[in-house]
């Protein structure tokens, strides 16, 4: 077999691994009799390093790796806004979202998923929020995970000489694999382990590619750099300011995106949190930067080739040119293609640490929010998981024609959309859940659906105005939430008294 070469042996072994972790947890789930809550959300019994770095991996896709490295080689600085964008967001959402959210599930009928708290926060069993967050979960999820299939897609065709569609067909059959089989807290260690590999190949990748281009041997690449390349605004007035309010727009998303929301719910306690806050935040300024780093570095490393087409690979050409070179002048090139290999291997920790979020995430909405309280009302917890697993399969399979549809703009506008869409839908409402007492049931369904159909009408119709839809999309839910609460009866007494109980630590319940 040809392509069965150090690097590939080395992705292959992650492959091997990550499924090993999901049929560990699924023997040990079985031993347990492990149920819903467990199976969703680990039983609430997450640490602090798992916990942050599992939000952090869940939350930084390929796009880390492959789109955010990618616009940045094409464009330089003026896209650094996102970067920016994403780090305040995450402090933003680790500091007043995390505790806050955490102390109000638990209070609130034990919630297991952003659907049901929000249900529960109302103390209300009508079920339309539910039905209308699962839809959009499901519905958003699809091109979410499209955008994880094509970085790995893309990766094996460029790194093993597999077809694309074959690549993307078995990335999609391990992700569900051990998603299916494991779980919570498969995902949650799956995604602890692949945080730190993303990290480790982000720090390693340019300190080699410097070592290169510094040494006798380098012949340096035709390089045309774009006016403007090294300014943090690539023009002035009107269209500056667009570039800077759509890239620090991307850190709405961090309020409203369930996959990252759940991972506050599953800790263990508030204590927890306040580590999973430090280490979270430290986690995601270093990806961010180094991510950075490896764009503007990258257009001197490989000049102009992929300016035309492949942007998206300067990251992995970075990875394969430096080690080749450095597997070359030590000798050790089977050694050090193995271990460009395992740097590699971060862009499918990337693309599945957000895929199996994504896909649990969805499961557990569809089993929780739409399966049991419309069609089973009496399923047992066996019978919940087995629907949760069922949609996991149909949403892999969904996302995978979409990553494969020969129209599929690429991973940064795969991810971009779905960002868009949670971030508009769900932020604006979480936080007025949070803090605002007046908010009401009607008020957070208006808020939801006003925010994802602006975010996603101005994306079809508004796009060319150069304003990232989550912007318009999340004013739009705000507005929308705000006025239809002040509209509406106000919320009872129960409910008034649910929300403080909620506001101080203490009145956290013991968690058994």
């Amino acid at each position: 077999m040809k392509w069965l070469n150090a690097e590939s042996s080395a992705m292959l072994l992650y492959f091997g691994v990550v499924i090993a972790v999901g049929i560990y947890f699924y023997i040990r789930g079985r031993k347990s009799g492990s149920g819903e809550k467990e199976y969703f959300l680990g039983g609430r019994d997450m640490n602090a390093w798992v916990s942050a770095l599992s939000a952090g991996a869940s939350d930084m896709s390929a796009w880390v790796l492959m789109g955010l490295p990618g616009a940045i080689y094409m464009a330089g600085l003026s896209k650094i806004w996102i970067s920016v964008g994403l780090l305040i967001g995450t402090v933003l959402a680790w500091i007043t979202i995390a505790p806050k959210l955490r102390r109000y599930s638990i209070c609130a009928k034990d919630s297991i998923t952003i659907p049901q708290f929000l249900a529960n926060r109302f103390l209300s069993s009508n079920k339309t929020i539910q039905i209308v967050s699962a839809v959009v979960f499901m519905v958003t999820y699809c091109v979410y995970a499209a955008a994880s299939i094509v970085a790995c897609g893309e990766l094996f065709n460029t790194v093993v000489g597999i077809k694309k569609e074959t690549a993307m067909i078995i990335a999609t059959l391990v992700i569900i694999v051990y998603v299916f089989l494991g779980g919570y807290k498969a995902v949650c260690w799956t995604d602890f382990f692949q945080g730190l590999l993303m990290l480790g190949a982000l720090m390693a990748a340019p300190v080699f590619a410097c070592l290169m281009m510094r040494s006798a041997g380098f012949a340096k690449p035709a390089t045309t750099l774009p006016n403007g390349y090294f300014s943090v605004m690539t023009s002035s007035g009107w269209t500056g300011c667009k570039e800077v309010l759509s890239g620090l727009g991307w850190g709405l998303g961090y309020f409203g995106m369930p996959h990252i929301l759940i991972r506050y719910l599953s800790i263990k306690s508030e204590k927890e949190v306040r580590k999973s806050q430090i280490i979270g935040c430290l986690w995601i300024l270093l990806i961010l930067v180094m991510a950075s780093v490896v764009g503007l570095l990258g257009r001197g490393f490989v000049g102009d080739k992929l300016v035309n087409s492949g942007k998206e690979l300067v990251f992995i050409e970075m990875v394969r040119g430096s080690f080749t070179w450095l597997g070359g002048k030590l000798g050790i090139a089977v050694a050090a293609s193995f271990a460009a290999g395992i740097l590699l291997s971060a862009i499918l920790a990337a693309s599945m640490s957000t895929a199996d979020s994504q896909l649990l995430a969805s499961s557990s909405a569809f089993a929780s929010d739409i399966y049991k309280p419309i069609f089973r009302k009496n399923a047992t917890d066996k019978e919940m998981l087995w629907a949760g697993r069922v949609i996991v399969v149909i949403i892999a399979v969904i996302a995978f024609l979409i990553a494969n549809a020969p129209d599929c703009k690429g991973i940064m506008a795969l991810v971009e959309c779905a960002w868009g869409a949670f971030g508009a839908a769900f932020g604006p409402v979480i936080i007025l859940a949070l803090y605002w007492k007046r908010l009401t049931y009607k008020g957070a369904v208006c808020g939801i659906v006003a925010g994802f159909l602006v975010d996603a009408l101005w994306y079809a119709f508004l796009s060319k105005i150069g304003i990232y839809e989550i912007i318009p999309g999340f004013i739009a839910g705000l507005i929308a939430a705000f006025l239809v609460s002040l509209l509406d009866k106000a919320p009872s007494a129960e409910v008034v008294e649910l929300f403080e109980k909620t506001r101080t630590p203490a009145a956290e319940p013991e968690q058994k």
